[in-house]
């Protein structure tokens, strides 16, 4: 039996990656920083709960801690993110920038740390952390794509951080397979808004390539950035 913990699970691409590796026959904790919604999805979904701060030491020690004795760990998916949004009035400011990054890029390293020993016992251990093409260097800069065409200072940097941690930790620790996936534009509320009005894409379907990194063989690849179509450039 797979085990897996997802952070920032209680809603959007977290909640339906949830869906989706229960579906698989996954041991499925939703990970959330808000007990009463974190426990109302995992309860619709017939998955586990664990409240799970990523900006939080002590709620990730706890949160691994409970993992532990419960069995261990083979799949952590760093989904939790935030975002600023300056189209609706959210400052663009110091406190403001650095709880982005606290949550999309320091939350990687920290829950990921506290894994570590529990993915080291895995016979297959795996860490999927969901990134954007607006952090990707190569879609900022390519016309075709839509993130060339969205200015995303503060997540889209964030992201691009997710990255650069993706690739290292993928060199620092061969022994589990590291991956950044696209998950697509999504109708979410991170993504901004209504999901009924939006233009992306439902979560739904955007979970499906997280799911799918989720669900890598032993002598699947590490320390690439993934999307549907396949590679996505750096």
């Amino acid at each position: 039996m797979t085990t897996t913990l997802i952070t920032g699970g209680n809603a959007g691409i977290g909640k339906e990656t949830a869906r989706l590796l229960a579906a698989a026959g996954h041991t499925v904790y939703l990970g959330a920083r808000e007990e009463a919604r974190g426990r109302a999805a995992a309860e619709e979904l017939g998955v586990r709960f664990v409240r799970l701060d990523v900006t939080d030491d002590a709620s990730v020690a706890a949160a691994l801690a409970e993992l532990e004795a419960a069995g261990g760990l083979d799949v952590l998916i760093n989904n939790a993110g935030i975002a600023i949004r300056t189209d609706t009035g959210e400052a663009l400011d110091g406190p403001s920038v650095l709880a982005v990054f606290d949550t999309n890029a320091v939350g990687v390293i920290r829950v990921t740390e506290a894994a570590l020993s529990l993915l080291r016992r895995s016979e297959n251990p795996v860490v999927v952390n969901v990134s954007s093409a607006l952090g990707s260097f190569w879609a900022t800069h390519e016309p075709s794509r839509p993130a060339a065409h969205f200015p995303s200072i503060a997540y889209g940097s964030s992201k691009a951080a997710v990255s650069m941690i993706t690739v290292q930790y993928a060199k620092a620790v061969p022994e589990v397979k590291f991956n950044a996936v696209e998950p697509g534009i999504t109708a979410t509320r991170l993504g901004g808004g209504d999901p009924g009005s939006h233009p992306g894409r439902p979560a739904e379907v955007s979970a499906k390539i997280v799911a799918e990194l989720a669900c890598l063989k032993a002598d699947g690849p590490t320390g690439t950035f993934r999307e549907d179509g396949g590679v996505l450039a750096w």
